[in-house]
């Protein structure tokens, strides 16, 4: 029984539980980053290989034409070609007789339907029954649902949304919005692009007073202010510019203060694993400022210490004297 048969006698939930995600393209996924994605497409996650489980359930004299990792043991009239790394079998699936074209090199969305029942795919929010194309949407993809939305808000307030001056209010909005809470569409991986350098320095690193422009998750208004970062290296620096591009990818969301100054720690941290990380956030609250108390000159100053930077009193001071430095 050769594979292509195997397949073909395969009901269409054989063929989701089986399913190998090796040829999917990786979806570029809202939150985030782009490491966590939900489309899992690991072996590990608890999706099988499609190729494995057709050798495991093939008989020895009809084991298929596959390339073979060295740890498997096949029939010697087989043919068996080294994997190399991690690479698993590329599997093509046959439609009508004939398969899409491969040069090999780029993968091909499968021609084999995905839906929220396949394994791996439980938590993806843009699949639908018999859907061929494994891509999410784009963020501009959404523009139209959401100037719909901010029309139906002015007309709730009792405006005209017909009016000369709100006519293109809507679509306005909704691009504002994208822009302000583009960091969704930014992963840590991206903004670094290999800005980290080998250099024998172990003194600490400051990078102070960075703009910081968020929105404020209760409200949907905006907070603003200035973050300053201080790492000590272990051999490993960080481009100054990415310091301030790692802020930019966690205030372009909507936020809390508290969990943007620790979420720009820990993302200095994972990028040149330092000794230490220190960073202070101090910002102006529009909730605070133009509704509820409004209090105009009130401040919010919050801080996320690590390694040396919690240990150490005298490091945490040096730090803090040079960010209050004028």
């Amino acid at each position: 029984m050769s594979f292509t048969r195997q397949l073909s006698e395969m009901s269409a939930s054989e063929l989701n539980d089986a399913i190998d995600d090796t040829n999917f393209p990786q979806a570029h996924i809202l939150s985030r980053g782009r490491n966590n994605s939900v489309c899992s497409t690991s072996s590990t996650s608890g999706t099988s290989s499609l190729a494995d489980r057709a050798q495991t359930q093939a008989q020895p004299e009809e084991t298929a034409d596959l390339p073979a990792t060295p740890a498997e043991e096949v029939a010697p009239s087989t043919p068996a070609t080294p994997a190399t790394g991690n690479q698993r079998p590329r599997l093509i699936l046959k439609m009508n007789g004939s398969s899409p074209d491969s040069d090999g090199t780029q993968p091909k969305t499968p021609m084999t339907p995905r839906t929220s029942t396949t394994p791996g795919h439980e938590k993806c929010t843009f699949h639908h029954d018999l859907e061929l194309d494994h891509k999410p949407p784009t963020r501009e993809a959404l523009l139209p649902d959401m100037a719909r939305s901010y029309r139906l808000l002015l007309g709730g307030l009792g405006e005209n949304p017909d009016r000369q001056g709100l006519i293109k209010t809507p679509e306005r909005a909704a691009k504002a919005m994208l822009f302000f809470t583009k960091g969704y569409d930014q992963s840590l991986e991206d903004v670094l692009n290999g800005a980290v350098f080998d250099e024998d320095h172990d003194e600490m690193v400051v990078v102070k007073d960075i703009e910081m422009f968020s929105m404020c998750e209760h409200h949907l208004v905006p907070f603003y202010g200035k973050v300053s970062i201080g790492y000590l290296p272990c051999n490993k620096i960080l481009g100054l510019s990415k310091l301030a591009r790692i802020v930019e990818i966690f205030s372009r969301r909507l936020q809390v203060q508290e969990r943007l100054t620790k979420q720009i720690a820990v993302a200095v941290t994972q990028a040149v694993q330092p000794a230490g990380v220190a960073v202070v956030v101090e910002g102006v609250h529009m909730c605070m400022v133009m509704r509820g108390v409004q209090k105009i000159n009130s401040k919010t100053v919050t801080s996320t210490m690590l390694g040396v930077f919690r240990d150490d009193p005298k490091t945490r001071e040096e730090f803090l004297n040079l960010v209050n430095s004028k």
